[in-house]
């Protein structure tokens, strides 16, 4: 089995294992894709209650490497539904199907998904400079980046997770004022770490900008704009921005289990002075920020998210040309580097081509089609998937922090693998 845990193994024993069999839980939508036919199509062994998946995963809980919700819908109907672990371990509140996560950085879609929508209405260009929008950028930024640059990466900006751009992650906001003042500020200082265009760097702090940029053309705050225009019309109503003190209260929300040196975890929203080792930037606490924004850390449910990916299809979000423009690759997106002092990852050859789109990776893996995004943080791994050649989705939502490639790669394999040895 592939080893997902941390350096050092967390000294706590498995706190609560509560599989959810399929049976319980409900069509995901009321409608699946529209060209879908009645019929539930094939349904992989692989993929399937008790298959390799479902054991991997049960696997991981048992040894205390996993807590969290993972999903598997075809066409919007589950397949595989699977909750372990506790949301919150002080009140023993367990891990659910619905249970809400912070996704991290996989909501940063949602901040490209409002960009394509606003472009959409004719509201904004893709070609135009980030100075026709927003003001108080060094002239190097505002004159040179677009905003096509700022969706696929490109733009040449930071991330606060390298070193040199961290410089706002030990700071507690605590309002929604307070948050979008400092990230003006973080945004504002900025340098060009490459001439935009010329090369591919992930960057948070140019999907920051993004979300200015839907609160200044649309005329409501970004996370208005986000629940009216994405969130109500794909029905996903347990999405939303929650602010800290929701995160607090709130018993539907997972609270994020931090790694910490000495083995254990803290519970990241009631230990603010505690940072992160794994699963973010070191020392960074993902509670620290009064709410989430164009950058990340929205909040979604494993059905919600098959719900977003529903209406993706429909064209409940975007008109058809617009829905191929966002779930197309835009340019390829070359392996990382090494970490120092570690071997390179090993390459599945199912994984043929990784490229970039407007705030989705849209790579092509046993020659099918997939969009989506992940996420980390402290206490937090985040991934969804939806599969377009054959209307699948995957969804992994984790309050650990911890390698979800693993899991990604199980997922992958299960859905795929039948079609790709079918077809050959």
């Amino acid at each position: 089995m592939t080893d997902t845990r941390p350096s050092r193994r967390s000294t706590l024993g498995l706190l609560a294992a509560a599989p959810l069999t399929v049976g319980a839980l409900p069509l995901v939508s009321g409608t699946a894709r529209a060209d879908a036919s009645a019929s539930p199509g094939p349904i992989l062994k692989d993929a399937r209650p008790g298959g390799v998946y479902d054991r991997f995963i049960a696997q991981l809980a048992a040894d205390d490497q996993f807590s969290g919700t993972v999903l598997l819908a075809h066409r919007g109907r589950p397949v595989l539904a699977r909750s372990y672990g506790m949301a919150d371990r002080e009140k023993k509140i367990p891990n659910k199907i619905d249970t809400i996560y912070n996704l991290a950085s996989a909501s940063k879609p949602f901040t490209a998904l409002a960009i394509v929508q606003l472009a959409q209405q004719r509201k904004l260009r893709f070609h135009e400079k980030l100075g026709t929008y927003l003001d108080g950028f060094p002239d190097e930024i505002a004159g040179t980046v677009t905003v096509h640059h700022l969706l696929t990466h490109t733009a040449g900006m930071g991330d606060p997770s390298r070193p040199g751009d961290n410089s706002s992650e030990g700071r507690i906001t605590n309002s929604i004022e307070e948050r979008l003042a400092d990230l003006r500020q973080l945004t504002r200082r900025q340098k060009l770490e490459f001439a935009p265009g010329t090369k591919h760097a992930y960057s948070s702090i140019g999907m920051e900008v993004l979300g200015e940029i839907v609160a200044k053309v649309s005329g409501q705050t970004f996370v208005d704009y986000v629940h009216d225009h994405i969130f109500a019309p794909a029905k996903m109503t347990r999405s939303a921005y929650y602010t800290r003190p929701q995160w607090l209260s709130d018993k539907r929300i997972a609270h994020p289990y931090m790694y910490q040196s000495d083995g254990s975890r803290v519970d990241a929203v009631r230990n603010l002075d505690k940072g992160a080792v794994l699963g973010g930037a070191p020392g960074s606490n993902p509670a620290r920020a009064f709410i989430g924004s164009g950058g990340g850390s929205g909040f979604s449910t494993a059905p919600d998210l098959v719900r977003f990916a529903l209406a993706l299809q429909n064209g409940k979000l975007l008109e058809s040309a617009y829905t191929q423009l966002y779930t197309s690759g835009r340019i390829p997106v070359p392996p990382l580097p090494p970490l120092p002092g570690r071997p390179p990852a090993p390459v599945d050859p199912a994984g043929q081509e990784a490229l970039q789109g407007y705030g989705v990776l849209t790579p092509i893996f046993n020659g099918q089609r997939i969009i989506g995004h992940g996420g980390g943080i402290g206490g937090g791994a985040t991934n969804w998937s939806i599969y377009l050649d054959t209307d699948w989705v995957g969804v992994i939502l984790s309050n650990y922090d911890l390698r979800i490639e693993p899991i990604i790669s199980k997922e992958r394999h299960a859905v795929t693998d039948h079609t790709a040895q079918s077809s050959r």
